[in-house]
């Protein structure tokens, strides 16, 4: 074994997985980012996860596993702390009687075997997993504990005054959990934390009869990342409420709040709060409006070269509507912001009515829709039209008069940007006329009407080359005559980048419908959004799903985000 203790990288230049200079620039990688010396390499893409996985087992003569496709036994991860096995990337598998199988992403330090032995008292089996599988399944099976907070508590330096009362958040502690308060706020801020570490874009505080639960949503889905225990919920809730400027007495109606942080680096990240009484307690959604993720490059976003063309030329036409439609949490907003920061100028006069405003754009003047305070859409808009605007961008319409407004406007001088909720780019159109919005007003005065929604990516540090059947891309709609265009595919295999997913992060994808001629007609007869739909697209509109596959066949996603992001539409 004593040859075996050679380093690892040494190891792996030995047997030409890797030379000497990408050995090098691994430790550099590592010296500056911290973590180990193997994440660096996969991060660097020197070596794959699996091949490493495979190269170790051999190496040191213990068998490979596949944690994904394995059942880890409770009682045997009742053994190990979970901080344990983040620190030496190991995870027990197996308990059988006095022998524990533990999985380790790195089998050459013999002194972590030595010492799990003497914190369980069995005699340790080792087999090896990728790293990422390791991490992937410390998360499934321990779930995100205080203890993986606490390492990131001193990120949160003090939550904003102007949203706490003028008083530090060290001294707003309701008289309610006041027993457990150092506890409760330490918790809450490495939650905080935690989410702006993860770019998550919500955070769900969960109380249910017998356990309570915080949920993360990341690239568009649900994480479960922890469950304190359920006594702390309403003391949870009472401290979230109070840094939001919320009636922490009041648990019977629905609030809104809002709250800031301010990290060590300077940073600033805003929250915008929601409660509802539910059966067993108030449920919360924090929803982070991190400026430093708003991507306001258009050359960015995922339009093509012609798109792109296409979308500019339509903002800055001299008058006219421009909408943004899509699901929530398509990347409508995104859109919309990006526009706006390619328009602002100082020989602009530019507007918006928001509800809410989510992110603050110097130079342009944001008004925040109150309804509750008779403070509606259309009354800001005939506001603005006496305030000399070149452009307005109108959070979204949701009635007559307000689109009535809107059009009065994009039809007399001014660019006008909006959403819609509708499923495609024709759709909108028969939303609008369902509305009560006359034909011709939707025909002359729509320049472009853009579909959009967001598509998960494949993660950079572990995609690998792929091939998909014929069949498979044939049902995506795929032509057999381009079928060569799609051979040269991209997958993540998973790696601790991505969890485990083999994705990470999330590009959108557009249909972009303009109104020409042969549109307006068919508008104007009252056609279909299929009959509109079929005629955009043999003019040129790239549909939804055409632009999935555009994604595909450039190695950025997978098959199933295909599918997932463009249901329902066709080529």
């Amino acid at each position: 074994m004593a040859a075996k203790r050679k380093g690892l990288g040494e190891l792996l230049v030995k047997e030409n997985l890797i030379d000497y200079e990408q050995l090098e620039q691994a430790r550099k990688e590592q010296k500056s980012g911290g973590g180990r010396l193997t994440a660096a390499l996969v991060r660097m893409g020197y070596v794959r996860e699996k091949d490493l996985a495979e190269f170790l087992g051999q190496q040191f003569n213990v068998p490979t596993i596949d944690l994904t496709s394995f059942e880890i036994d409770d009682e045997a991860t009742k053994l190990v702390s979970r901080q344990v096995c983040e620190k030496h990337m190991v995870i027990p598998v197996t308990l059988a009687g006095k022998n524990l199988v533990v999985a380790f992403a790195d089998p050459s330090n013999i002194f972590v075997k030595d010492d799990l032995a003497l914190l369980t008292r069995c005699k340790i089996e080792v087999v090896v997993a990728s790293e990422a599988a390791i991490a992937q399944a410390i998360e499934k099976y321990y779930g995100a504990t205080s203890a993986r907070f606490d390492s990131i508590m001193s990120e949160i330096v003090e939550a904003d005054e102007s949203f706490t009362g003028g008083k530090s958040s060290a001294e707003l502690v309701d008289a309610e959990m006041a027993a457990d308060a150092g506890p409760i706020i330490r918790f809450v801020n490495a939650m905080l934390a935690e989410a702006i570490k993860l770019k998550a874009s919500d955070i769900h505080v969960e109380p249910y009869e017998k356990r309570f639960r915080i949920r993360f949503r990341i690239d568009g889905t649900l994480h479960e990342k922890t469950q304190p225990p359920p006594g702390t919920a309403a003391s949870v809730v009472s401290r979230i409420k109070i840094l939001s400027k919320m009636d922490i007495a009041e648990r019977r109606r629905p609030q809104d709040g809002r709250l800031k942080v301010r990290l060590k680096n300077g940073r600033e990240v805003d929250f915008r709060v929601n409660s509802v009484p539910t059966m067993f307690g108030e449920k919360i959604v924090l929803r982070i409006l991190d400026k430093s993720n708003l991507n306001v490059d258009m050359t960015k976003l995922g339009m093509d070269e012609a798109q792109l063309k296409l979308f500019k030329e339509a903002i800055y036409l001299p008058q006219g509507m421009v909408l943004v439609t899509g699901p929530t949490g398509s990347g409508k907003t995104t859109t919309l912001y990006s526009a706006l920061s390619e328009l602002n100028q100082p020989s602009r006069n530019i507007s918006t009515a928001e509800d809410p405003i989510e992110f603050n754009l110097d130079g342009i003047n944001q008004v925040q829709a109150a309804p509750d305070y008779g403070v509606s859409f259309a009354d800001i808009l005939r506001a603005f039209l006496r305030q000399d605007p070149e452009i307005i961008m109108l959070g979204e319409i949701r009635d007559l008069d307000t689109a009535n407004i809107a059009y009065k406007a994009a039809s007399t001088g001014h660019m006008v940007l909006s959403t819609l909720h509708t499923n495609d780019a024709p759709a909108s159109v028969t939303r609008l006329l369902d509305m009560g919005v006359p034909g011709f007003m939707v025909g002359e005065s729509t320049s472009l009407i853009v579909a959009q929604r967001l598509m998960r990516k494949i993660c950079n540090s572990c995609a690998t080359d792929h091939r998909v059947l014929p069949e498979a891309l044939i049902e995506l709609g795929v032509r057999e005559e381009d079928l060569d265009k799609f051979k040269d595919l991209k997958k993540g295999e998973g790696c601790g980048e991505c969890n485990g997913t083999g994705l990470r992060g999330r590009i959108a994808i557009y249909e972009m419908m303009k109104m020409t001629t042969g549109i307006k007609e068919i508008v104007l007869k009252g056609g279909t959004p299929q009959d509109i739909k079929r005629l955009a697209i043999a003019e040129g509109m790239m549909s939804l799903r055409q632009s999935a596959l555009q994604k595909l066949r450039h190695g950025l996603s997978t098959v199933q985000e295909v599918m997932n992001s463009s249901v329902g539409d066709y080529v």
